[in-house]
């Protein structure tokens, strides 16, 4: 059965989420991570060794020195079931190689910075596009269980190649599940905001200036907003994706906005901002959920769940286990979401993003959303209350 998140804290009006149910055995399950050694990849690892005994747990990367030095931090641990392997998701015969005998697969792996994409285009459709097609061949080739694929909300409505990119690879992997015949793989795609305190976010790069003496915070616009979550929450998310995935959905979580002005005021109340403009390809809001899928979208009280349009596809098991279906003209933006991160809120998330996972079913997944848009006057209770 279907289970809404474990809302673990009330303050008020202020919900925090984990999305640790439903949760996932991966008790002698082999299990491959593309992009192993990044932000994502690394979480994923240490949150699966410290509540799960794999048969094999796969580190797939490009990176000597990363997987080394990962391997060398891992070391103390019970860790018998890794596995490193040199390889690039454009290697099509690498992957099929890598995924020999392997249950599950997530796709972490990506070029992911927009200028980056931009400068070199080629390079962006290799890895993130081409790569995701080797993904679903290999795992065709080898009879993966379930690939599950990681996305991000400049997927939707792209104005940059790096969106574009991986708005072609959902694309993909969703089409996917066309192509199984009698075989039993599913591929799934998950689809959310910014990570916090990941490598890229702007949070490292505001903290790092701070550190550094700086006279003010740069700010492209006052105005611009972002969807967060963290590591533990985002991990959380594939893993309880994985666990109901029928095959072709994309799922999205629901959590908070913040804008950017408010968390550099919040992480340096004595700076003043620098507005330096929007970078070209950048958004001043983010979506997760466009209007035009909002049309094919259900919820749980955690989630969203953009339904594939196959003809053998029915959203009846997910109602039957409490999702309904969203209003009319949904459109999941980061500006008009109902859940905003305030001040104390922000400092809880950043707390809680550098706080290692203890347990199967926690994730430290801790960030205080308030309702509503204004996320300068935060309003926090004295009182904590636990629900469920």
């Amino acid at each position: 059965m279907i289970l809404g998140p474990r809302f673990l804290k009330a303050v008020c009006q202020v919900i925090i989420r984990d999305f640790a149910l439903p949760s996932i055995n991966l008790n002698q399950k082999s299990v491959l991570v593309t992009g192993g050694t990044g932000s994502f990849g690394m979480a994923f690892v240490d949150h699966v060794l410290a509540n799960w005994k794999p048969k094999r747990l796969i580190v797939f990367s490009r990176d000597e020195q990363k997987q080394y030095e990962m391997a060398q931090r891992l070391r103390g641990l019970d860790s018998k079931a890794l596995r490193f392997f040199i390889g690039d998701v454009r290697d099509l015969n690498r992957l099929e190689m890598a995924m020999r005998d392997v249950d599950i697969v997530v796709h972490a792996a990506a070029l992911k910075h927009i200028s980056t994409a931009e400068y070199n285009p080629f390079e962006c459709i290799k890895t993130n596009v081409v790569g995701a097609q080797n993904i679903v061949e290999a795992a065709l080739q080898a009879g993966v269980k379930q690939v599950i694929a990681l996305s991000t909300d400049k997927a939707a409505n792209p104005t940059n190649l790096y969106g574009a990119s991986k708005l072609a690879a959902d694309k993909i992997f969703v089409a996917a599940n066309n192509m199984t015949g009698p075989l039993n793989v599913r591929f799934s795609v998950v689809r959310y905001g910014n990570v916090a305190c990941s490598r890229g976010s702007v949070i490292p790069y505001f903290q790092q200036l701070i550190a550094q003496g700086a006279d003010s915070l740069p700010i492209t616009d006052k105005r611009m907003t972002r969807f967060w979550i963290t590591l533990p929450q985002a991990v959380n998310f594939v893993l309880s994706s994985l666990a109901m995935m029928r095959g072709g959905e994309i799922f999205v979580p629901k959590i908070p906005s913040m804008r950017v002005a408010d968390m550099a005021r919040a992480m340096a109340p004595n700076l003043p901002l620098k507005t330096i403009g929007i970078r070209p390809g950048e958004k001043l809001h983010e979506v997760l959920i466009t209007e035009e899928a909002g049309r094919d979208a259900i919820e749980l009280p955690d989630r969203y769940i953009v339904e594939p349009a196959f003809a053998f596809w029915s959203r009846r098991p997910y109602l039957k286990q409490g999702a309904t279906v969203v209003p009319e003209g949904l459109c999941y933006a980061s500006d008009s979401n109902t859940e905003w991160l305030s001040e104390s809120g922000f400092h809880a998330m950043l707390s809680m993003a550098q706080t290692p996972q203890d347990g199967p079913n926690n994730a430290n997944g801790t960030g205080v959303i308030t309702n509503g848009g204004e996320a300068e006057t935060p309003v926090v209770s004295e009182t904590t209350q636990l629900v469920s």
